[in-house]
């Protein structure tokens, strides 16, 4: 991605709102935005946004589970898979 063609300032974006919309659908590239010269924004397609809300979500679940690892906060994997056939064997 070339960055240079993906900074516009405010005033742009104001103007252009519609054929930037239409270019992130497309190019699925966000824009960034500026103010006073400053980056003050990221334009994204939803698409994109969703797909990063969902990684950031497992990488929570990582997370969180490396800590508990760590904490020695662990199941062995037999344990697990006997209390799973416990509850298969009740449901029949």
């Amino acid at each position: 991605m070339r960055y240079s063609t993906q900074i516009k300032p405010i005033s742009y974006v104001k103007s252009h709102a519609a054929e930037l919309l239409d270019r992130i659908a497309e190019e699925r590239e966000p824009i960034i935005i500026t103010q006073n010269g400053e980056a003050r924004a990221v334009l994204v397609d939803v698409h994109s946004y969703e797909e990063m809300r969902e990684t950031l979500a497992l990488l929570k679940i990582l997370a969180i589970a490396e800590k508990e690892i760590g904490q020695g906060e662990t199941v062995p994997l037999e344990d697990l898979l006997a209390e799973y056939r416990n509850e298969e064997a009740k449901a029949s």
